[in-house]
């Protein structure tokens, strides 16, 4: 049962373009102790200012989600946060030299890659974990979510583009770290062609390509290598909804069906369901036995054994 928070064991670092910024980006993860959280670090700004992972420092959700306090910001933090999410990652201090995350492969792959490599360290005390009491529904138009109690991690997600290669997908993740990595963790973010213009020109996507995205034409994918899961669409979905609900800064036990959102509402989510505190309460026992009393399921966050063959970094 793991109950108890993790760090990593050692720091490890990558280098990578920012997706919206186009800047070359340095990141380093390490070691925190317990009860910290996930904290960003600026390092390309005088006196390294930090700021922590955390709904309430959410400052934009244009495309991507941004954390800033007093100035400063940091960007495209949600596949690292899956990434952390997954792997059960509860507290590590996160160093960049620049404005954003960089974008990797477009996925959240590479970062759970360096997690196992640096390996994962057990810490003494205890996860915190929010349980769903009552059932709480967020709706905007055609978008919603909803979260229903549960004894484990469910998240039901659907999607709809008015495009042959997408149209319709459901997806459901039973959510453990052994299926986030092997069904979640690879799926890449998505983008049409017909839009990158625009994007551009007001800033956006200056580091995207086909190394770092599905690009989609009117009928098909760019990619030369195509898709990894057939339905690679709605599982990005998926990661990104993870990455956002790990600024709650603990795992969430219910089961969510979310129809059609983003970045946005998951936030707009976030934020009501933790100021109305009749439809959640909050457990950190020391004795694991505690949460079977509770007929609560914890989730299995994965080995914590590092990847083999170890690598340090990767660029």
């Amino acid at each position: 049962m793991d109950y108890r928070q993790r760090t990593l064991k050692d720091e490890v670092s990558c280098t990578g373009i920012g997706l919206h910024s186009g800047q070359t980006v340095s990141l380093t993860i390490r070691p925190s102790p317990p009860d910290t959280g996930i904290r960003f670090t600026r390092n390309d700004i005088l006196g390294h200012p930090a700021i922590k992972a955390h709904y309430e420092n959410v400052v934009d959700t244009n495309l991507s989600t941004t954390i800033g306090l007093n100035g400063f910001r940091v960007s495209t933090i949600e596949h690292l946060m899956a990434a952390f999410f997954g792997l059960g990652i509860d507290n590590a201090r996160v160093e960049v030299d620049g404005p954003e995350i960089p974008i990797m492969d477009g996925s959240a792959a590479p970062f759970v890659f360096l997690i196992k490599s640096a390996g994962i360290k057990e810490q003494k005390n205890p996860k915190r974990f929010i349980v769903i009491k009552k059932p709480f529904e967020i709706r905007e138009g055609g978008r919603s979510v909803a979260i229903c109690p549960s004894n484990d991690l469910k998240i039901t997600y659907s999607i709809g583009f008015n495009h042959p290669l997408i149209r319709t997908q459901k997806y459901q993740l039973h959510f453990s770290g052994k299926d986030f990595v092997e069904e979640i963790s690879r799926a890449r973010t998505f983008g049409f062609l017909r839009d990158i213009q625009t994007l551009r020109e007001n800033g956006l996507a200056m580091g995207g390509s086909l190394d770092n995205a599905i690009v989609i034409d009117d009928f098909r994918v760019l990619n030369e290598d195509g898709l990894r899961y057939k339905d690679e669409f709605v599982r990005h979905k998926i990661l990104d909804f993870i990455g956002d609900l790990a600024v709650l800064g603990c795992p969430v036990i219910g089961h969510f069906v979310i129809q059609k959102s983003g970045h946005l509402l998951n936030h707009q989510v976030l934020h009501q369901l933790m100021a109305n505190r009749e439809y959640w309460i909050d457990l950190a026992y020391k004795d694991p036995s505690k949460y079977i009393e509770n007929s609560v399921r914890i989730p299995t966050f994965g080995s914590l054994e590092p990847a083999s063959p170890r690598l340090a970094s990767l660029s």
